[in-house]
């Protein structure tokens, strides 16, 4: 294997994922999916391979939503990709077309553009859309929807937070209208953030509830060793301890895919033989790098785009406090910490928060109390904020 900092893994090359994607199989033989992880994971790495090895049973259209911006373009986006699938047995989208046709007064070509003028319609063109792929079909039919959130967070900005509703509610209708059809929601947002924005909105309903949420953690550490051994094979980079160095990059970034292939790639680099020193001088040359190669500024930016403005400080403060603590902090202690830098601090206030920044995986909660998810990050967090 080679290193491939940032490109596109090809679907043979996704590392320790088959367990997963055997499970993810698993559940969607009963229901549609939303994929949660923290950015860098891979998930768009592992619905890739799902489309490229599924089952014979299994119709995978795959899209990246993140371009999308509004709901004609929406249903204007999916109906392009089941003429695509359509096409492969000499069929159309007949029941679209012809509801276009109807609501256009035009003649429609092979090339399809949805006019501005049917926009109120987009949620009839969607469905009989999807309809047309459903009932040509004798597999299952699974929408891989990667950016979903973020196209949900365009489509609010732009069009307000109603179109966003109408977009989560309509899919759930179909998903109920069609036993066949499933659908998997992935991003590098957490749906969670969007949701919330909705419901501060008035939004009641709960749109995912017929879904099961399913965690994309890092690759295990046997895996993340063995995924940096081979990198480190596949590069011929000469190491003192090959088995030794491989953990160490394991271990120095939560056994994160992504910043593995990086490490391996920067090592190619080395003039010297390779040991374990190095991979820690690594990590830390991109952690202080002023110029963000891994973009870990995101995980401060993003505060200030998906919290609200009473909600900002006393996340940041929280945060602070955990990047400096060697070991989990029960409530108590945390809240008291909490208090000495912000006197007027409400007790349910910081529960309602540390649940939030737990669903955006900055932080974890066990029997002994809060932490940082991830020590990369909390080491990142330190360097800059402590």
């Amino acid at each position: 294997m080679r290193a491939n900092p940032g490109g596109e893994i090809a679907p043979s090359e996704v590392f320790g994922r088959d367990k997963l994607i055997q499970s993810l199989w698993r559940s969607l033989e009963r229901q549609s999916l939303v994929l949660s992880a923290e950015r860098r994971m891979g998930k768009t790495s592992i619905l890739k391979k799902m489309r490229a090895e599924a089952p014979a049973d299994k119709l995978p259209v795959y899209r990246d939503l993140e371009k999308v911006r509004s709901p004609l373009e929406f249903a204007q986006t999916i109906f392009e990709d089941v003429e695509g699938y359509l096409s492969r047995s000499q069929q159309t989208a007949a029941k679209a077309r012809q509801l276009l046709k109807n609501l256009a007064g035009i003649e429609i070509g092979s090339v399809v553009k949805f006019p501005d003028n049917v926009a109120q319609q987009w949620k009839t063109l969607l469905s009989k859309t999807i309809e047309d792929l459903v009932e040509h079909q004798d597999s299952t039919v699974i929408f891989f929807w990667d950016e979903m959130p973020l196209m949900l967070d365009n489509i609010k900005k732009r069009e307000g937070e109603s179109a966003a509703m109408e977009i989560l509610d309509t899919l759930r209708s179909l998903r109920q209208t069609h036993s066949e059809l499933r659908m998997v929601y992935t991003g590098s947002i957490g749906l969670h953030n969007v949701l919330t924005y909705l419901k501060r909105a008035g939004y009641a309903n709960r749109p995912t509830n017929d879904m099961k949420t399913v965690d994309v953690p890092p690759l295990s550490p046997a895996d993340a060793q063995e995924l940096a051994r081979r990198l480190l094979e596949g590069e011929s980079i000469d190491t003192d301890d090959l088995q030794g160095t491989a953990q160490a990059i394991a271990t120095a970034v939560d056994g994160i895919p992504y910043f593995i292939h990086h490490i391996v790639d920067h090592l190619v680099q080395e003039d010297d033989t390779v040991n374990v020193a190095m991979v820690d001088e690594v990590v830390n040359s991109y952690l202080i790098d002023a110029q963000d190669p891994w973009d870990l500024r995101y995980y401060r930016e993003r505060i200030d785009t998906y919290y609200a403005n009473d909600e900002k400080q006393l996340v940041l403060n929280l945060l602070d406090i955990l990047a400096v603590t060697n070991q989990p902090l029960p409530f108590d202690e945390l809240f008291n910490r909490l208090q000495s830098q912000l006197s007027n601090a409400d007790r349910e206030r910081a529960r309602d928060v540390l649940t939030l920044i737990q669903q955006d995986r900055y932080i974890s909660l066990q029997p002994e109390g809060y932490y940082f998810r991830f020590p990369l990050i909390q080491r990142w967090w330190q360097m800059q904020r402590c």
